[in-house]
């Protein structure tokens, strides 16, 4: 799974269906989800999965109104269509997901 820079956001989400973590280190239910983030993006050809670290792009986190870690947002050719927030078992993550791919 990738981290992207503030400069990397707005390109990495633009084409295709991208799912983006915004998390931090510090932030013990963004490390448990990450292993399941990494599952679906491994498993899913129809899905791109990212984070931001919440530190390290404050922009990106302040332009999304990101206010808790982890925040999920689902991008379908740039546009926003889903979000949530907390961690999630990888079944229900799924749940969320397949009605908007």
């Amino acid at each position: 799974m990738r981290t992207l820079t503030d400069d990397e956001f707005t390109g990495a989400v633009a084409t295709g269906n991208v799912l983006v973590e915004f998390g931090a280190q510090w932030c013990g239910p963004c490390r448990m989800l990450e292993p399941v983030l990494d599952e679906l993006d491994r498993e899913r050809g129809d899905l791109t999965v990212v984070k931001v670290d919440l530190d390290e792009s404050p922009r990106t986190a302040r332009d999304q109104r990101i206010m808790s870690a982890p925040t999920l947002q689902l991008y379908q050719d740039g546009q926003l269509v889903a979000q949530t927030v907390g961690a999630r078992p990888k079944i229900h993550l799924i749940a969320w997901l397949e009605p908007h791919l």
